[in-house]
């Protein structure tokens, strides 16, 4: 049966519970999946990935749970590989099919509050960075592909990391407003900056789960490694 390893950055001061965290994730993909078995490993939890990939065979995958093609898929995780061909796939940030998935996702959200988009505002809540410009980049034509699916009233984008701050997107808003983190993985930015950010905002409005944690978004993962794996 093909194999495919979901990798994860994961929270260095932390490494367990965003490991324990990340293999639930990855038994969900599993379960998803047709013929595949599906493992996972996040980067910060010592000797984890290597241990997984000395178990993968040469033609199993990597799917990187990222939302930008930065540094960490491009550079230290290809040097974690050491020396194995393994393929490494594109991160789920920058798969195309992203915008109208989690377009889908926000229509139910909103279908289920019996809200229209025209009529409510979105802030995104994105990581953002003080030393690259590429996952703010990401994020922003995220943004604009999502305003193509979605007409919403307003959208706001704010940052952990640079500016502008979350709180400054989401400041002045009226309580029908969604925010949806932009992040693949629950971790402490999402745990704790975005809900302090927002809570500095006064924001009334509903927090969305992180847009990895989408189930339009495992189902589609899982649908992606299915057809890679059983083409090749």
């Amino acid at each position: 049966m093909p194999h495919a390893l979901i990798v994860a950055h994961g929270q260095p001061s932390d490494p367990i519970p965003a490991e324990q965290a990340l293999a639930a994730y990855a038994a969900e993909v599993d379960a998803l999946c047709d013929g595949v078995t599906v493992h996972s490993a996040t980067l910060a939890a010592p000797g984890i990935f290597e241990q997984r990939m000395a178990e993968l065979t040469d033609d199993a995958v990597i799917y990187p749970l990222f939302m930008a093609k930065g540094w960490f898929v491009t550079s230290a995780l290809p040097k974690r590989l050491a020396g194995r061909n393994l393929r490494i796939l594109d991160p789920l940030g920058v798969d195309p099919d992203l915008p109208s998935l989690v377009a889908a996702a926000l229509r139910d959200t909103l279908h289920e509050n019996r809200w229209t988009a025209e009529e409510t505002d979105l802030v995104l809540a994105a990581h953002g960075s003080g030393r690259s410009r590429n996952p703010s980049a990401v994020a922003r034509t995220f943004a604009n592909d999502l305003a193509q699916h979605l007409p919403f009233k307003s959208m706001h984008l704010g940052f952990v990391e640079e500016p502008p701050s979350i709180a400054e997107a989401a400041a002045g808003l009226s309580a029908r407003a969604l925010c949806l983190p932009y992040f693949a993985c629950n971790g402490g930015h999402v745990l704790d900056d975005v809900p302090q950010d927002l809570n500095a905002a006064a924001f009334k409005g509903l927090v969305t789960p992180v847009v990895g944690e989408l189930p339009r978004i495992k189902h589609h993962i899982a649908a992606t490694l299915s057809h890679l794996l059983h083409r090749t």
